[in-house]
């Protein structure tokens, strides 16, 4: 229908200048000017047949585009602000070191950072940065959004402000707005979506939700002074900021030839300066809402796979928000959580072991992830007295501890006495409540909430589910551990661990 239009379009241009011209001369015989009648009528017959009017040749692609229509009602109830997205992946520390690079990039670009929710674990997967194989802006987006009406739908939505306190950095440090009240301004939807149980492939609502997430997906394209969808990732793009390098030189990590050649790759892998880039004076900066794709990095061969943005002495107020942003802790339901378990639990001094056994690369390793316990052990048994307490933070079912060394310590009870806790036990389901009523995300962008008629979000859905706690708080009793933490070597939860030991946040929960 679109090349209808425009063909139809072309077709009137040269017929109405051909008239013109044959206008300026007296008509020769009566069978020109049948032709131009029988012109006329047949132009009249297709746009009544296809529905289209002169004046809207062109609706389909730029006045009534629903692009451009949504885009239209949003801005109108935006109030003016500009938004920062993302889309995050993998598991729940890698969310978490996405989350952290959102806030910097929303401070300094000057954007309200959009809250996402906390992805069920690798329910989206970025794929691999050094090998230059991964998933790009749009696709990830796609998935993202996908993902998240599936957690509307099933009823296990939660916010990462929900398990994250960011109290210190907003409003003081930057601007951010829940998921939820974004979502609900940017698809025209009513604030309670969240809590629909009607949203399936035959609603309304699902219907005008895909719409609004393939628009900010970005996968028809950039929408003026709207929407820009950055293309950058991470085989392209260093994201830098002031670092007194020059603009857009080739990054110190390239493709090898070899990779070329088996991958037929083209990437070139630039250094940017994200302000100049997608900042004020820029394309994207004009735009109400910027829409990134992964915002995942991690040091490699001596550079960063995709945001290189560790300081910032040339700007205070950022290297502020960095340092600010370093460790993010719970909210204190989760803190006070773990602390009270290791208080009215354990209550004893106590070793944490964290043994990932089952996850990836870690499913082959055993034997060394099991020997810096023993060591440690060995440690504690001449220098304490016995039995050692352990908290146990594994993802290995107690029903398949035989035969493995946690099997011969839960069998050793003169020498130990374990502790772990389970997603039934009370205190982590009266957590999950507390948090449930609590709602710490919903309270970023109450500015913008009840602009379309709701004065706020229902929280107790009928159909909502608890949310899955069980790790958060297990880490949380593991930052209680005065006899020690042995973590899983590679593991990102042990990294997270390791940073809040160093905070001393169970002191201060």
């Amino acid at each position: 229908m679109k090349n209808a239009a425009f063909n139809l379009d072309k077709n009137t241009t040269k017929s109405s200048s051909w008239i013109k011209k044959k206008q300026t001369q007296p008509l020769k015989s009566p069978l020109s000017l049948l032709l131009i009648l029988s012109l006329f009528l047949f132009i009249f017959l297709f746009i009544s047949f296809f529905k289209i009017t002169p004046n809207s040749l062109f609706s389909k692609t730029i006045t009534n585009n629903p692009l451009i229509s949504q885009c239209s009602k949003f801005q109108t109830l935006a109030l003016g602000e500009k938004f920062l997205w993302y889309a995050p992946h993998s598991g729940f520390s890698n969310q978490l070191s996405e989350f952290k690079n959102g806030i910097l990039m929303a401070g300094i670009l000057n954007r309200t950072l959009i809250v996402p929710p906390v992805l069920d674990h690798h329910a989206v997967a970025l794929g691999s940065c050094p090998k230059f194989r991964v998933l790009g802006p749009k696709e990830i987006r796609v998935s993202v959004w996908d993902h998240v009406l599936d957690l509307v739908k099933t009823g296990r939505y939660i916010s990462m402000a929900d398990i994250i306190d960011i109290s210190s950095l907003v409003p003081s440090s930057i601007k951010a707005i829940d998921f939820r009240v974004f979502a609900s301004l940017w698809c025209n939807v009513n604030m309670d979506f969240t809590c629909s149980n009607d949203l399936n492939a035959q609603s309304s609502l699902f219907d005008s939700l895909n719409l609004c997430g393939s628009i900010l997906s970005g996968i028809h394209g950039n929408v003026d002074k709207c929407l820009y969808a950055v293309d950058e990732d991470c085989r392209t793009t260093v994201w830098t900021y002031k670092n007194g390098d020059e603009d857009r030189v080739l990054d110190s990590f390239q493709p090898d030839e070899q990779l070329k050649k088996k991958k037929k790759i083209s990437y070139v892998r630039r250094r940017q300066d994200v302000y100049k880039s997608l900042g004020p004076g820029s394309e994207a900066g004009s735009a109400t809402v910027l829409a990134f794709g992964s915002l995942f990095t991690a040091p490699y061969k001596g550079s960063e796979l995709h945001i290189d943005i560790h300081e910032a002495r040339r700007d205070q107020r950022i290297q502020s928000l960095i340092d600010n942003s370093e460790f993010l802790p719970f909210v204190p339901e989760i803190l006070n959580a773990g602390k009270k378990f290791a208080l009215e639990t354990i209550k004893a001094p106590f070793l944490c072991a964290q043994l990932r056994l089952l996850d990836g690369q870690f499913k082959n390793h055993w034997k060394a992830t099991f020997q810096g316990l023993k060591q440690k052990l060995e440690v504690l048994k001449q220098s304490g007295s016995k039995p050692i307490h352990i908290f146990v933070m594994t993802d290995l079912p107690q029903g398949n501890w035989t035969g493995s060394f946690l099997g011969d310590m839960a069998s050793e009870v003169n020498h130990f006495k374990l502790y772990f806790l389970r997603e039934e036990d009370e205190l982590v389901k009266k957590t999950a409540k507390n948090l449930a009523v609590a709602g710490h995300g919903l309270r970023f962008g109450s500015a913008l909430r009840g602009l379309n008629g709701e004065s706020k979000m229902k929280m107790n859905c009928p159909h909502q589910r608890l949310p899955d706690i069980l790790l958060y708080i297990e880490k949380s009793v593991c930052s209680c551990a005065s006899l020690g933490f042995v973590g899983t070597a590679g593991s990102t939860i042990a990294d997270s661990i390791e940073l809040m030991r160093k905070f001393d946040v169970c002191s201060k929960s």
